[in-house]
Formats: C-alpha cells, sequence, structure tokens
C-alpha cells in the first residue's frame, strides 16, 4: 500500500487550518511589548555594534523610548476599558482592567524614574549599560505581565520571568562581594518560592480543575468540596511563595542583605516595582478566585500583617546601616498594604470596596517615597561606589549636601506618615479600612508600628543635621554637583509625595476606580 494513503488522515489532522488558536486583543499586551521589544531590541544593538561608542547612548534612548510607549498604551488602555469594559485575551489568560491598568501604571513609573536615577549611576560604577538596561526592561515587561494575569500558570511564568534578570541584576556589581552575596541569597531563596508557588498552583489544580481565576471561581462557587484538604494546602503555598515576593514576615529573610548589596537603583526598582508586581498578583488570585474560603485565608492575611508590622519596625529601630534600616521599613510597609488586603475581603462590601482602595493608594505613595529615599542613598553612596551606608555616612550631610540632606528629610519624614504628606493620608486610609472592618486590634497595632517607627525616622534626620566632628573617617572634599536627571527624580518623587499629602482627592479617586475588582 502507498505510504501517502496510510498517513494521509494524521497529516491532515494537524492541517494548520484545525488548530484552534486564541483570540489576541492586541491592545491589551501593547504595554508589555513595548517593554520586552525595547529589551530585546537592545540586545540585538548590543550584538552589532558591540564595543562602539555609540552602543551606550543609543540603547538608553531605546529604553526611554519603550518605557514612554508603554506608558502612553497604559493611557490609551485606560480610556478603552472606561468607555467599552474590561479587555479579556488569550482565552481569558490575560485581563485588563482598571485594577491592572493602575498598578501598571506604577511599574511603568517606576521603571522610568529608575531609568533616569540609572543614567549618572552605571558608567561610574563600571556596569555595562546595555546588559543593565536590557534586564531592567524583560523584568518590567513581566511585571506588567503579572498585573493582568487571570491564570495562575500565567503568574507563575511572569513571576519568573520578572525574577530572573533580577537575579542577575542584583550581583550587577561584580567589583563588591557584597552584590555578589545578595544575588546568591536572592537566587536561592527565589528558586525555593517558586517552586513552592508552582506546587501550590498543583494542588489548587487538583483540586478545582483548572488554573483560571475566574474559572476556580466558578467551581467553587458551583460545588462544594467535601475534603478541602488539597485545595486549603495549595491556598497556603501560594500565599508563601508570593509573601517571599512582597518581603511579608516570615518570608523576608532575605530583604535585608539583598536590598543593602544591590546596587542603590535596583534595591529602588525592587522596593517598588516588585513590590507592586508582587501584590498585583496577591490581590488579583485571592479576591478573584477564592472569595468563597475568605474565611480560612483572610486569618493569615492578618497575622501577615501584624508580624510585618512588628518586626519590620523593631529591627528597623536597631540598624546601623541605612539601606538595611530601609530593608526593615519595607517590611513594615508591606505590613500596612496587608491590612488593606486584610479588610477588602469581608463580607460587608462598601468596607471591602475601600480595605482594597486603601491597600492600592498605599502602593501608590510608597513607590514614590521609596524611590526618592532610595535616590538619595544612591547618590550618597556614588562616594563610596556603594560600599558604605552607615549612619555615620551621612553625619552632617546638610553640611556637605543641604540639598540632599533636605530631600531625605522629606522623605523619610514622609515615610514616618507626617502631615501634608502622602504618607499621612497612605496610612489614614489603612487606618480607616481597618476600623470598617472591625478590626480594631490590627488597626492599633498599625499605629503603634507607626509611632515606633517614627523614632527611626527622626533619629535618621538628626544624624543629617548633625555636625560630622564624630565622623572623622567620613569622606569629605568638595561638593558634587548632581546630575540633572538625579534632580529630576528628587523633585518628581518630593511633588508627588507632597501632592498626595495636600489634594489627594483625584489620586483616591484613581484608586476607587481601581478598586473595582472587588
Amino acid at each position: 500500500m502507498n505510504a501517502a494513503v496510510v498517513f494521509a488522515p494524521m497529516f491532515a489532522a494537524v492541517q494548520p487550518d484545525s488548530i484552534a488558536t486564541p483570540h489576541v486583543d492586541w491592545l491589551g499586551i501593547a504595554p508589555v511589548i513595548a517593554l520586552a521589544g525595547a529589551g530585546i531590541l537592545i540586545v540585538l544593538l548590543r550584538a552589532m555594534l558591540r564595543t562602539r561608542p555609540a552602543v551606550e547612548p543609543v540603547t538608553m534612548v531605546v529604553a526611554f523610548l519603550g518605557t514612554i510607549t508603554a506608558g502612553a498604551m497604559l493611557a490609551w488602555q485606560w480610556c478603552h476599558v472606561r468607555d467599552r469594559g474590561a479587555i479579556v485575551t488569550l482565552a481569558t489568560m490575560v485581563r485588563v482592567d482598571p485594577f491592572a491598568i493602575f498598578l501598571g501604571i506604577l511599574v511603568v513609573t517606576a521603571l522610568f524614574l529608575v531609568l533616569l536615577l540609572s543614567v549618572s549611576y552605571i558608567r561610574p560604577a563600571g556596569l555595562e549599560v546595555p546588559e543593565y538596561l536590557a534586564m531592567l526592561l524583560l523584568s518590567a515587561a513581566a511585571m506588567v505581565i503579572m498585573t493582568t494575569a487571570n491564570n495562575l500558570i500565567v503568574v507563575f511564568v511572569a513571576l519568573e520571568a520578572l525574577s530572573i534578570p533580577l537575579y542577575v541584576l542584583v550581583a550587577f556589581d561584580r567589583r563588591r562581594l557584597a552584590s555578589q552575596e545578595a544575588g546568591i541569597k536572592y537566587f536561592v531563596l527565589g528558586s525555593f518560592a517558586s517552586a513552592i508557588f508552582l506546587y501550590g498552583v498543583a494542588l489548587v489544580y487538583g483540586a478545582t480543575g483548572s488554573t483560571s481565576l475566574t474559572g476556580i471561581a466558578h467551581f467553587l462557587a458551583a460545588n462544594t468540596l467535601y475534603e478541602n484538604g488539597t485545595l486549603l494546602a495549595g491556598m497556603a503555598l501560594l500565599i508563601v511563595g508570593l509573601g517571599f515576593k512582597v518581603s511579608a514576615v516570615p518570608f523576608h529573610m532575605w530583604t535585608p542583605d539583598v536590598y543593602q548589596g544591590a546596587p542603590s537603583p535596583i534595591t529602588a526598582f525592587m522596593s517598588s516595582a516588585t513590590k507592586v508586581a508582587g501584590f498585583a498578583a496577591f490581590l488579583r488570585i485571592f479576591l478573584v478566585a477564592f472569595p468563597i474560603y475568605r474565611t480560612d485565608w483572610r486569618p493569615i492575611i492578618m497575622a501577615l500583617a501584624a508580624l510585618s508590622l512588628i518586626v519590620g519596625t523593631i529591627a528597623a529601630v536597631v540598624q546601623t546601616d541605612l539601606k538595611r534600616a530601609l530593608a526593615y521599613s519595607a517590611i513594615a510597609n508591606a505590613g500596612y498594604i496587608l491590612i488593606g488586603f486584610a479588610a477588602a475581603a469581608v463580607d460587608d462590601p462598601s468596607a471591602a470596596h475601600r480595605g482594597l482602595e486603601a491597600a492600592l493608594f498605599y502602593l501608590f505613595t510608597y513607590t514614590f517615597m521609596t524611590i526618592g529615599a532610595f535616590a538619595v542613598v544612591t547618590l550618597v553612596g556614588r562616594r563610596t561606589h556603594d560600599a558604605r551606608h552607615g549612619f555615620d555616612q551621612y553625619r552632617g550631610l546638610a553640611t556637605r549636601s543641604p540639598v540632599l540632606a533636605g530631600f531625605l528629610t522629606f522623605f523619610l519624614l514622609a515615610q514616618a506618615g507626617v502631615p501634608l504628606t502622602g504618607g499621612f493620608v497612605a496610612k489614614l486610609e489603612v487606618f480607616g479600612a481597618a476600623v470598617d472592618a472591625q478590626e480594631y486590634w490590627l488597626a492599633i497595632v498599625g499605629v503603634l508600628s507607626a509611632v515606633v517607627l517614627a523614632f527611626f525616622y527622626l533619629r535618621m534626620t538628626v544624624v543629617v543635621f548633625s555636625g560630622d566632628d564624630e565622623a572623622g573617617e567620613t569622606p569629605r572634599g568638595p561638593r558634587r554637583r548632581l546630575d540633572a536627571a538625579a534632580v529630576v527624580v528628587l523633585v518628581a518623587t518630593a511633588v508627588m509625595v507632597l501632592l498626595l499629602g495636600i489634594v489627594p482627592g483625584t489620586f483616591l479617586h484613581f484608586a476607587r476606580d481601581a478598586a473595582s475588582l472587588i
């Protein structure tokens, strides 16, 4: 018999016409394409231009153009979603709604500010510009994917895609052993966290038969699980994996060492954009897929919030290195966001909506506060190539650089929650959400934590404005002019933090619209 006759049905079964491909709404994934495309283009330019002098300015221009294009696409998405509703594409694996766009704008804004901050940092630090920029853009593209992910598999892929470039960026400063050590620690612990998260995905799939967040929610609403141990174990492992990314206690062990060892612009990027992406997945997964089981996972979220506040506050007060202290402060700030998360899981719809709004507004405010603080750290640390950030390094900073001292004091006071700053309004919103949810004890823990943290911030302010007679080893030398790009970052973040404290109404409405996830 002719072989063609025998295999003809087999070949017919795999004809391209018989393969059903998912519909792709290109507007829904346009920001990701802009960021990833810019990152890949930088890699190609590096391969073609090699060591020519033009490679660095050209790749920097490409990075900024990709970031600005992604921001424009997010603005276009917001107009489209506001008029026509959410964009659901790629077989419902991607959902672009106000929640996703709000957090996507935060990621892209953080990326733009960090790129500006890196302009005056990369070359003096002896780092490879194209590789640095490419990994930053590719990591940010994965973060934007996490804000829109409507499937646990997509969340896991995005989690790995954003983490792998960060592992390299943390260890990018090859001259410092602390940077390499931080990269190894982050890689090892991050790998464990990813494996735990994936195991949680497998257990949830085994219990529900789906990895789609909306599919899981529909299954649990239509069926009663007589044996729900597998599902509860899966949810617990998901909390562990995501708790690592948002630096929640007791999954925070990596944070101080990695923040201290990484190049300061990367620390600024991780403390802002990575936290935004982690909370985007955290909030969407549990508020969309598991609302019926909130009585099971909500106490865990409240416990994580309380532990993060207590451990982060106490540890920050006893530090003598500013970057480590800010790392523990970031852990405490994650606790405030978790308070809003817990409040978003109550039965009362209005209280739940206010809880999510408070969490999103706190993320928005914290992004600018932390980037501004680490911008000052970056500029001060250039003199010692980021090797030292002890308090003695900052003693008498007001004498050597009054501008930097003023900005650092402002951002520290904003994180302390001083009135007329965004930090005050953000904390007030979180505490109000906890009271509306009738979790008074959580609000009390948050208030006490804010009071104790204020001691650290005021202590650091005193160090900055005190004389440097006791710091005989502090390098003095002539005053250095600040780069224009760094000044833009400092001014932009300070203005935003001030606006969030004086006229927060517009931004609160923005967060309220984004809270439509509930």
